[in-house]
Formats: C-alpha cells, sequence, structure tokens
C-alpha cells in the first residue's frame, strides 16, 4: 500500500453554473496552472501511442522557461507505445501517481514496473517502450528536456527506483522538517536536470526569497501551502502547478494539517549559454 499521497487529474467539465473566478495566472516571470484547469477539452494526444490523453503543464518558450517540457499523461490499461519520444534530443524523466506502468529501455535487457511513487529515467537516444500493465488507468509526470552533452563526460545510466524506498534528505537546521527526495546523485555532473519530490512538514518555511537561475516547475503532490511567487502570494493546494522562469522570487510557508509535498524539476550542471 502506498505511503505517500499523490494527486490525480479527474478531467470532466465544470457545470455552466460554475463561477470562473479562479487563481490562474501567467505572468512574465511566472505562472500558476490550478487543478481545476486540467479538463477534458485541453487534453492532446502523440502519434504513435494508444489509450493515451495527456495534459501539458510547461513548454520551452522564448523570453519564458526554455529548458523543458512537462506533461501529465493518463494511459488507459494496455496502452501505451513501441515509439514514445520522436526526439532523439531528449531525455525523459516519469513519476507515476496512479496505476503501472512498464518500461523497457532498448540495450539493457530489463523491463521495469512502476507503481505509484515510482520513478524512471531514460538517457537522450536511447529506445524504449511504455505500456499500462495494471488493471485501471495509469497515470504519470513526463519531463522532457534536450541533454546538453559535454565533452570528456559520458551520458548518463538509465535510472529506476521509487521514492518510497529512498531516505529524504533533511535541510540543514530544519530538524527534518524540510527535505528533500533526490533521484539523480547531485554529484554526478553527467546529469544536466534533477527531479526531486520537496516534502514540508505543517508550518515549515523556505526562510528566504530563492531567487536563482534555475527554472522550475512545481507540481503539488499532497497538502496545501501558501507561495511567494515575485511580489504575489497565492494559496496552493494539491493538483496546482506552478512554472518558474529563471531568477523568479519564491518562498512558501507549509499550511497542514498534514504534509506539503511538490514534485520539482530544475536544471543544473552546466555552463550558461552564450545566445
Amino acid at each position: 500500500m502506498s505511503l505517500q499521497k499523490y494527486h490525480i487529474p479527474k478531467g470532466g467539465l465544470p457545470p455552466q453554473s460554475q463561477l470562473l473566478t479562479d487563481k490562474a495566472v501567467f505572468t512574465p516571470s511566472y505562472a500558476v496552472i490550478p487543478r481545476g484547469t486540467m479538463r477534458d477539452i485541453v487534453c492532446s494526444q502523440l502519434p504513435f501511442w494508444n489509450g493515451m490523453r495527456m495534459w501539458v503543464l510547461a513548454r520551452p518558450m522564448s523570453g519564458f522557461a526554455e529548458t523543458f517540457s512537462q506533461y501529465i499523461v493518463e494511459l488507459q490499461p494496455g496502452g501505451g507505445s513501441d515509439r514514445p519520444e520522436s526526439d532523439e534530443r531528449a531525455e525523459a524523466a516519469l513519476f507515476v501517481v496512479s496505476g503501472e506502468i512498464e518500461v523497457s529501455v532498448a540495450g539493457i535487457g530489463e523491463t521495469h514496473s512502476l507503481s505509484a511513487g515510482g520513478f524512471g529515467f531514460v538517457p537522450a537516444g536511447m529506445a524504449w517502450t511504455i505500456r499500462a500493465s495494471g488493471k485501471d488507468p495509469a497515470v504519470f509526470h513526463w519531463f522532457r528536456k534536450a541533454y546538453v552533452a559535454v565533452e570528456g563526460l559520458g551520458a548518463p545510466d538509465p535510472i529506476f527506483v521509487n521514492e518510497q524506498t529512498i531516505a529524504p534528505i533533511p535541510m540543514p537546521e530544519t530538524d527534518g522538517k524540510w527535505a528533500t527526495t533526490r533521484f539523480m546523485d547531485p554529484d554526478d555532473m553527467r546529469h544536466d536536470m534533477h527531479i526531486t519530490v520537496v516534502t514540508f512538514e505543517p508550518g515549515a518555511v523556505i526562510p528566504f526569497m530563492e531567487t536563482h537561475v534555475m527554472e522550475h516547475g512545481l507540481y503539488v503532490l499532497e497538502g496545501k501551502a501558501v507561495y511567494k511567487l515575485n511580489e504575489d502570494w497565492y494559496e496552493v493546494e494539491a493538483g496546482d502547478f506552478m512554472w518558474l522562469r529563471a531568477f523568479c522570487p519564491q518562498a512558501c510557508y507549509a499550511g497542514g494539517p498534514g504534509k506539503f509535498r511538490y514534485l520539482l524539476y530544475k536544471d543544473v550542471n552546466r555552463h550558461m549559454a552564450f545566445l
């Protein structure tokens, strides 16, 4: 049984009687995409897939966040693809929030089963396949990034783990109330992105306005908080997505009564490119 909670989009369509007031916002430095916007009419599909639909949370945009895309994919039982990726430059990170998937990577001779909390990483240029293997639909996040190779460094290895088997690393001087579950080794310079799960206990905070070069996608898996983005405060809850460009100031207070947890993307370990 899962030890963690993971929000799953419900789709559907609101009734005509629902008010339009919401916290959805897109600014030059950040976007807040509430869970209520993930409806049937904004889904998309992809070539060479069957039994799937997806919500696009983030995509590279000139002058905004430029390094990654992030999808939430829903697969019907048996659905999937033998050709999921059409761009050989793209590395993939998968994080399962519901159901079960099987992922096979060409060249390593293994099929990996991932259930809720499961994480998979496929390096750029490696062929892979995916299937929903359970009786119920599978839902997972899919991060894509054009890999930035460095001469003298090899490509990173595939990774298949589950967050529930990884001990969270507490942040210094927080008594463990702020911790990070890391899927990539932060000292492995072959990686140019990190995917982590960040956990705050009720009342814990980011105690300063983080202002840094890393782009972020933050998908709230569980709980609620008050998040400051640039000059504005927002209440966020499980299922909400925050999309931050480089140097957007950010901080938060975890609201309780339970844990506040989010799935985080950031680009790391590379020189700043000259345009």
